[in-house]
């Protein structure tokens, strides 16, 4: 049963996402465009699960499903779209996970909101507090329960989504 785990800032985790960022980019090779380090672990103070998110954009989503034999090579576990269509997700360490992998093809929608939600936590730290302090609350009210979890930050998680892609079309149009 995996354990709802929040945690300090780590300030070891752009190394972590460094490391693997470069192990993906081998087995991506021309196909990967770029990688971005997403999710809480890529936003300097925000408490967080202790796992690496890793956003690689690609030229052709389907041509990632070559790739799922040498992914696994690497420990991770192919999990197809996994919720959200067009993207390919992959997991590191089972019920201790360690990474995440969310793979978008060039022009996804999908890239944006995921670079916008990060880059407004950057950029306002009330936020960034707000959703960490809400994130350490839950975890302490659900410690095996991650679909209450997640369900619990959802109404803040659209909230800052909203406000950040307002935010980032405002300032990159």
């Amino acid at each position: 049963m995996r354990k709802v785990k929040v945690v300090p800032y780590n300030n070891k985790w752009p190394a972590m996402f460094q490391e693997e960022e470069d192990r993906i980019r081998n087995v991506f090779d021309s196909e990967v465009i770029e990688i971005h380090h997403i999710g809480s672990t890529s936003v300097k103070g925000l408490m967080a699960k202790p796992i690496i998110d890793i956003m690689p954009v690609v030229k052709d989503i389907n041509n990632v499903d070559f790739f799922d034999e040498q992914m696994i090579i690497l420990g991770y576990k192919p999990i197809g779209e996994n919720g959200i269509t067009g993207r390919r997700f992959f997991e590191k360490g089972g019920d201790d996970r360690t990474h995440h992998v969310h793979i978008f093809e060039q022009g996804s929608e999908d890239i944006v909101r995921h670079l916008a939600f990060r880059d407004y936590l950057r950029e306002y730290p009330a936020f960034s507090e707000r959703y960490g302090n809400l994130k350490i609350e839950l975890a302490k009210q659900f410690p095996f329960d991650m679909k209450a979890y997640i369900n619990g930050k959802n109404d803040l998680v659209k909230q800052i989504e909203k406000n950040a892609l307002d935010w980032h079309k405002k300032n990159n149009v």
